[in-house]
């Protein structure tokens, strides 16, 4: 792969001034992408990229922000980086970002189910199709069922902010899908209150409240002072009741307001395949409707909730 062996070779280049460098390695089997943090030469070796590299590594940038750091980003990634960099989350002196032209990571679960649980030993992407190979044969599947549902409407698939960026500019191939999807905000968005509640209080019933949505987001930097389980002010409780789990889940999406990138991370992250970034994205519209900000994708903006106007253009107030 040209992509990897650019890559490869950026970060063996840049590797001696830096700590770690952030990327993909192997997992158990073809969709088993892991995190690999590389400190030395010998582990470009495991560096994997393509469809599987599902995971946003800027949610370990927070963690790391006083040390040289290297990053691999997808586009959806940048974002993030981005984001962490406008509210000085990360340092942008000690981060060298590597990024590419992603086109399209899978839903894992998924090819998971269409492989039957064996294990993948290799996996394909291209001409509208994903296609996997097992033990007891070949599996296919079109782009539209087999990638995760951020790719198939994805407006940046090269990274926004890079140092070092692999291959030519402009090479993502975008999946072949008809119409634009339907995703889970525009199926809420057509139905009525009372049939929202009863999808919300559906959903939330089946919440372990592991809390792993609030764990993989890169945004969520207070997970040592959350309210899901701060005694003072006491917001939410314990009870393992519906109204409780969406009030966590409320908080979480209004703590993410202006700043979500709607990475998908929080969803791809839950065990109960439970739909939370419907509820970042419907803030992200408010967002952007009246402030014209998209989370991520200009490095020089403040988002709009980190500064004040004494009159915003779109927010018409009552004369008192």
């Amino acid at each position: 792969m040209p992509q990897l062996e650019s890559l490869k070779d950026a970060i063996a280049k840049a590797l001696p001034e830096l700590d770690v460098v952030i990327a993909w390695g192997r997992g158990l089997d073809a969709l088993g992408a892991t995190p690999l943090f590389i400190t030395k030469p010998e582990d470009l070796d495991d560096m994997i990229l393509g469809p599987s590299c599902v995971h946003n590594l800027a949610t370990y940038l927070p963690g790391l922000r006083d040390r040289k750091v290297g990053i691999v980003v997808k586009g959806c990634d940048s974002r993030s980086v981005i984001e962490l960099l406008q509210e000085g989350l990360a340092d942008r002196d000690n981060l060298t970002v590597f990024g590419f032209a992603c086109s399209g990571v899978v839903n894992v679960p998924r090819l998971r189910g269409a492989a039957d649980r064996h294990p993948v030993q290799s996996m394909e992407h291209g001409s509208g199709q994903v296609r996997l190979q097992t033990d007891t044969g070949a599996v296919a599947l079109p782009e539209a069922e087999a990638l995760a549902a951020k790719c198939l409407t994805c407006t940046e698939p090269e990274a926004l902010i890079c140092d070092h960026f692999a291959g030519p500019h402009g090479t993502a191939e975008r999946a072949a899908v008809s119409g634009n999807p339907q995703g889970t905000l525009e199926r809420l968005e057509a139905m009525d209150f009372e049939s929202r509640f009863r999808f919300w209080e559906q959903e939330m019933s089946r919440c372990l409240r592991c809390y792993a949505c609030r764990s993989a987001c890169p945004l969520c930097v207070c997970q040592d002072h959350c309210a899901a389980q701060s005694r003072n002010p006491h917001w939410v409780t314990q009870e393992d009741t519906p109204r409780e789990k969406l009030m966590f889940q409320a908080i979480h999406a209004l703590h993410l307001a202006g700043r979500c990138t709607e990475c998908g991370e929080c969803e791809r992250a839950c065990p109960m395949d439970i739909p939370v970034l419907a509820l970042k994205q419907a803030l992200n519209r408010e967002i952007h409707r009246l402030f014209d900000y998209r989370a991520g994708t200009d490095p020089q903006a403040t988002p709009p909730l980190f500064h004040f106007k004494e009159t915003e253009e779109n927010i018409k107030e009552r004369d008192w």
